[in-house]
C-alpha cells in the first residue's frame, strides 16, 4: 500500500486539514484503521479494538463540521491507555481475574474527549497492574517497540507510546506514577505530559472492579501522549479541570500562561547525570548536545546549582512513599511477607531497595512524616524555580532495552554501560517529578547509535504547565522531534 500523508500528521495539523476539507474524519479514521490492520501483528500496541463505533464517531463529526462546529479533537483519531474505562469496552488492567469486566459508563476524561469531538480508534495494551517498563500481560500478550521488536515499547503506557510511533492516531492517553507517561515516550521517541498532581481528575480511571469515583491516588496522575509538543498542550486543555462532582461547577481552565515565548528568554538547569543512577554515555551524549544547542540559540543553560534537591536523599523518600502506596493493593500475604522483610533491615540500609520495602508497611505516623519531608521538598523546588524556569534531565538510564519478563523485578538488572544496577532503581529519574507533584513534559531528542530513540524530561514549576510544554514545543521548532520507526514508515 502506497504511504499516505497523514500517517504522521499532528492534529494541530489534521484539524487545519479537516477544516480545509482537505480530508475528512472517516477517511483519517479509515487510514488509521488500515494501519493497525496492516502493522499491529508485529506490534500489538491496541489489546482492543473499537473501529465500528470510531467509524460512526467519525461521520459524527463530519456532519458537525458540515454544521460549522470547531470543537478541539472535532474528526482527530485517537488511542487510550487500556486502563481507562470506555463504556462497553473491557477495563482489565492485566489482571486475567477482570478480563470481563465491562464499565458502564466512560472515564470522566473519556468523556471531555468525546465532547471535544474525539474518535476513539481503541484501547492500547499495560503491564499487570500498571506495574511495570515493559507492557505484557497474559490477556493480551507483548507489545513490542516499533524501533525493535525484541526490545520494550515503556510502560505502562507502552501500548500508547507504540501506537503514536507507528501512526495509529495523532494523540493517546496514558497515565504516570513511576514514569507511566514519560518512560514509554522516551522509549518510543513521542511526547508525553504528566500534568501537575491532581490538574487532570483520574474519575474513571480506577483498578477494577472499582467504582469509579473521583480519587487522587497519591503520585498517580493522568495525562496527553503525542507525538507533537503542540499537541499535549491542545488534549490537556481538553482532559483538565476540576471533577464537577467535587467541584460543583463547570470547570474553567486558568493555568498561568509560558513564562516566556521565545527559546533564548528561558533560564534552563540541565542535568545529565547522578551517582544514585549514572545514564549510560550514549544518553549523556545526547544531552550535551542539546544542552549546545541550547547555548547556541542563545538560553542561559546551567550544568548544576545547589539549589537542585538533593536527588540521593528524595529518591530514597519517594521509594518509600511510592510503596506505601502501591501496597494498599497488596494480597494479605503478599504484604505480611513484605513487612517480615522490613523488620529485618539493617537501621543504616539506606539503599533504594530497602526503602521501597520499608514503604510497604509505614505507618501512618511515618507516612506523615514522609510527606512533612515531601512538603519540605515542595519548597526547595518552589525556591529554584525562582532562578531557573524549567530543569531538563533523563527520563531512565538507557535506551529501550530487550525484553525481560522474569517475574521478580527486584531480581531483574539494567545494565548501563557494562555495569548492573537494580531494575527498579530506574525509578529515580522519573521520581524527581512524580515526588512533589510537578509537572513534566517527555521529548525526543535524537537517536542512539542502534537507532533508538533517546529523550529528556523537562519539569517544571507547580501547575505552570504550560512552561514545560512552550519549551518543548520551542525546542522541537528549532531542533525537530518525532522521527518515525524505519520498519513502519510506510
Amino acid at each position: 500500500m502506497a504511504k499516505s500523508q497523514w500517517s504522521f500528521k499532528t492534529a494541530v495539523e489534521l484539524s487545519s486539514a479537516l477544516a480545509a476539507k482537505n480530508i475528512s474524519a472517516v477517511e483519517l479514521a479509515q487510514e488509521a484503521i488500515g494501519r493497525i490492520e496492516r502493522h499491529d501483528g508485529k506490534i500489538n500496541a491496541i489489546c482492543v479494538r473499537d473501529f465500528s463505533r470510531a467509524l460512526q464517531a467519525a461521520r459524527a463529526a463530519d456532519a458537525a463540521r458540515a454544521r460549522g462546529d470547531t470543537r478541539p479533537l472535532l474528526g482527530i483519531p485517537l488511542t487510550v491507555k487500556e486502563s481507562y474505562n470506555v463504556a462497553g469496552l473491557p477495563t482489565t488492567w492485566g489482571f486475567p481475574a477482570q478480563k470481563d469486566f465491562v464499565p458502564a459508563e466512560d472515564a470522566l476524561a473519556i468523556t471531555r474527549v468525546k465532547d471535544a469531538g474525539g474518535v476513539i480508534l481503541g484501547k492500547t495494551n499495560v503491564p499487570i497492574g500498571l506495574g511495570d517498563w515493559q507492557s505484557y500481560n497474559d490477556i493480551y500478550g507483548t507489545t513490542n517497540n516499533p524501533f525493535d521488536l525484541g526490545r520494550t515499547p515503556g510502560g505502562s503506557s507502552g501500548g500508547s507510546a507504540a501506537a503514536l510511533a507507528a501512526g495509529y492516531g495523532a494523540l493517546s492517553l496514558g497515565s504516570d506514577l513511576g514514569g507511566s507517561l514519560r518512560v514509554p515516550a522516551f522509549h518510543c521517541g513521542v511526547y508525553a505530559h504528566k500534568p501537575t498532581f491532581a490538574l487532570v481528575p483520574s474519575r474513571g480511571h480506577t483498578p477494577p472492579p472499582l467504582p469509579p469515583l473521583p480519587f487522587d491516588r497519591d503520585l498517580a496522575v493522568i495525562g496527553p501522549m503525542a507525538r507533537s509538543a503542540l499537541d499535549l498542550a491542545l488534549l490537556l486543555e481538553v482532559v483538565a479541570g476540576p471533577d464537577p462532582i467535587e467541584a460543583g461547577k463547570a470547570y474553567k481552565l486558568a493555568l498561568p500562561p509560558p513564562r516566556h515565548d521565545q527559546l533564548k528568554n528561558f533560564r534552563v538547569l540541565l542535568i545529565d547525570t547522578d551517582p544514585v543512577m549514572p545514564p549510560a554515555a550514549s544518553v549523556r551524549s545526547a544531552i550535551d548536545k542539546l544542552a549546545a544547542n541550547l547555548g547556541k540559540a542563545g538560553l542561559d543553560v546551567a550544568r548544576a546549582s545547589p539549589l537542585l534537591p538533593d536527588f540521593a536523599a528524595s529518591s530514597r523518600l519517594y521509594m518509600r512513599l511510592l510503596t506505601s502506596f502501591l501496597s494498599g493493593s497488596f494480597e494479605p500475604d503478599s504484604y505480611e511477607r513484605s513487612r517480615k522483610a522490613g523488620e529485618q533491615l539493617a537501621p543504616g540500609d539506606t539503599s533504594l531497595a530497602a526503602e521501597r520495602l520499608r514503604g510497604i508497611a509505614l505507618s501512618h505516623r511515618d507516612w506523615i512524616m514522609a510527606d512533612g519531608a515531601r512538603a519540605r521538598l515542595r519548597a526547595q523546588w518552589r525556591e529554584l524555580f525562582k532562578t531557573f524556569d524549567a530543569v531538563i534531565c533523563p527520563v531512565m538510564p538507557t535506551p529501550a532495552y530487550p525484553h525481560d519478563h522474569s517475574d521478580e523485578q527486584e531480581s531483574r538488572r539494567i545494565n548501563i554501560d557494562g555495569k548492573d544496577y537494580v531494575y527498579p532503581d530506574q525509578l529515580a529519574w522519573p521520581g524527581i517529578a512524580s515526588l512533589p507533584g510537578l509537572p513534566a513534559t517527555a521529548i525526543p531528542i535524537g537517536l542512539s547509535p542502534e537507532g533508538l530513540p533517546l529523550g529528556v524530561q523537562i519539569v517544571g514549576p507547580w501547575l505552570e504547565d504550560r512552561t514545560p510544554l512552550k519549551l518543548a514545543e520551542l525546542i522541537e521548532r528549532e531542533f525537530g522531534g518525532f522521527v518515525p520507526p524505519p520498519m513502519f514508515d510506510d
